[in-house]
């Protein structure tokens, strides 16, 4: 096959691992606030995101430089695009705030 479509379905595993890690953090960061032990979430999910997300590294590296800088560069894209819906929805559900007036 050629090798610019092997690096480009790396950056498409990197997206989907970045997707997972930076989607499931956001989910327990929302999570956590309705549950009685937020440690033991907090811990159970960098467990999870962890074990997934270097175990498809190692699966599509494969002991190749290049394979892994694409995948790493998918998992970075996906983190800036988990981060700008996040602060998309947000803003729109955030009501707004009527500023405080100052004393003289």
């Amino acid at each position: 096959m050629n090798k610019f479509f092997l690096l480009g379905l790396d950056l498409l595993a990197g997206l989907v691992l970045g997707a997972f890690f930076f989607g499931g953090l956001w989910w327990t960061v929302r999570k956590v606030l309705l549950v009685k032990s937020p440690a033991g979430w907090f811990f159970g999910s960098m467990l999870l995101r962890m074990s997934v997300t270097l175990a498809g590294f190692y699966w599509v590296g494969r002991g190749d430089w290049e394979r892994l800088l694409a995948c790493l560069l998918g998992f970075i894209v996906a983190r800036g695009l988990v981060v700008g819906l996040n602060r998309r929805t947000t803003s729109q559900h955030r009501p707004a705030v009527k500023e405080a007036s100052h004393a003289p």
